[in-house]
């Protein structure tokens, strides 16, 4: 069973972007999209370890900001041609408080 944490509230998460929770797991990017979703990868990409939370955020992907890999925020996969993922967390928001899941 996962252990719910409170971490931030959504007014921290600037929409289209980030902000970053430091947990024993390690850096955890919580993103933003424009539309008010809110999603957490692991901070590092997939490809060189770039740190996600200093990417761009279109829709429901973060660009890399190190060689440009596309990760999707739903799933952490990285899109085609590039193979490999970003560890997802569980999130969920109730009123203005963000909660991350850590297993």
């Amino acid at each position: 069973m996962d252990n719910w944490y409170k971490v931030t509230t959504l007014a921290d998460i600037p929409s289209s972007g980030s902000r970053v929770v430091k947990t024993r797991q390690g850096d955890i990017a919580l993103f933003r999209t424009a539309g008010g979703a809110v999603f957490a990868l692991r901070d590092k990409c997939p490809h060189k370890c770039g740190p996600l939370s200093q990417g761009i955020v279109c829709g429901n992907h973060v660009t890399c900001p190190l060689h440009g890999w596309n990760i999707c925020l739903e799933n952490g996969l990285a899109a085609a041609p590039d193979v490999g993922c970003a560890r997802p967390y569980p999130v969920r928001v109730e009123g203005e408080a963000v909660y991350l899941a850590l297993g």
